[in-house]
């Protein structure tokens, strides 16, 4: 996810204005990529009632050197992730048994090596997030492509983990995203919003077999704690209202047996007055039985098993289970 405003994608060349659109031409943007058949099962892992799917996008240095910005003030802000932030939540993570997903930029990965062999070494998933947390609906095709496969190839040379799963940079989706992630056999994206529960990807109408785990605005730290000093970008919304938030977001997905998915980042959700969100968060999770915690790559598989997917082996039992309710 982006931790700065994208500038406006330019739409794919199509003839004339909208509203001249005969229906084939909007009916194909539509169709190009969509949402298919619900991949909520039936059951979670050990009778589990809903599923916790945390993730954080390991950004740090790379939006600002996409950018070009290679002075040192927005660098250290990035650096601050890194340094003092992931210690932290990997800590906070550990003390509730939570396996989580790292989305990290190939270029975080090299910049910070020991961090990424931490997420694997701690039972974490490290997945992709672009080279340098490129936009990608501004490449060629073949540059989009070429990225994405240095990308895992490094992420599994760094980390010792092949990548399975993709996050795009600032959750674009070019015309040929999904095409590279099916060349690529990965088992799910998560950057798009047609769902708050996982589903399959459609291709022109064609079930793809790829797992959509999506996410929202809603559900990131991003919309409510970024801040731009050069424009108007600031973080209006006091960290406890975004608790409140959350907190609804994942009752909601108890009730209803489904999954509650978080996106977050390193530099923005580490800070001081912002970690007891998520300390509190997890707190409030925790204390309800049936709860499994789990990667998104364990969630993939256990839902495209469920639906008949070939999507590698079952996920472990849920962590929380067997906890007592509030």
């Amino acid at each position: 996810m982006a931790d700065e405003p994208s500038r406006t994608p330019q739409a794919p060349e199509t003839a004339g204005e909208p509203w001249q659109w005969d229906e084939p031409t909007w009916r194909g943007h539509v169709e190009r990529v969509r949402a298919g058949r619900s991949l909520v099962p039936a059951s979670w892992p050990g009778g589990a009632r809903v599923a916790v799917a945390l993730s954080f996008d390991s950004d740090h240095e790379t939006p600002s050197l996409r950018d070009g910005e290679v002075r040192p003030g927005k660098l250290a802000q990035g650096e601050y992730g890194s340094r003092v932030a992931v210690p932290k939540i990997l800590r906070l993570l550990d003390r509730h048994q939570a396996p989580t997903t790292f989305f990290m930029p190939a270029v975080s990965a090299l910049l910070h090596p020991g961090e990424a062999r931490s997420y694997t070494e701690g039972g974490h998933e490290v997945a992709i997030h672009g080279w340098i947390h490129e936009r990608n609906m501004q490449l060629p095709p073949a540059a989009e492509r070429e990225l994405q496969l240095r990308s895992a190839d490094t992420l599994e040379r760094v980390s010792g983990q092949r990548p399975v799963g993709i996050r795009t940079p600032s959750w674009d989706f070019s015309d040929h995203t999904l095409a590279i992630t099916r060349e690529m056999g990965l088992l799910y994206d998560s950057s798009l919003m047609a769902d708050d529960d996982p589903y399959e990807l459609l291709a022109d109408g064609e079930a793809t077999g790829v797992v959509e785990i999506p996410v929202e605005w809603i559900r990131d730290d991003a919309p409510y704690f970024n801040m731009d000093r050069y424009t108007g970008l600031r973080p209006y919304t006091p960290p406890r209202s975004v608790l409140g938030i959350w907190r609804d977001e994942f009752d909601q997905a108890y009730r209803e047996g489904g999954v509650f998915q978080l996106t977050m980042h390193p530099h923005f959700i580490g800070h001081r007055s912002r970690l007891p969100v998520l300390a509190e968060l997890l707190d409030h999770i925790s204390a309800h039985p049936g709860v499994w915690f789990t990667t998104h790559a364990d969630l993939a598989r256990h839902v495209a098993a469920q639906a008949g997917l070939p999507a590698g082996t079952t996920p472990s039992a849920p962590r929380t289970a067997a906890h007592e309710g509030p």
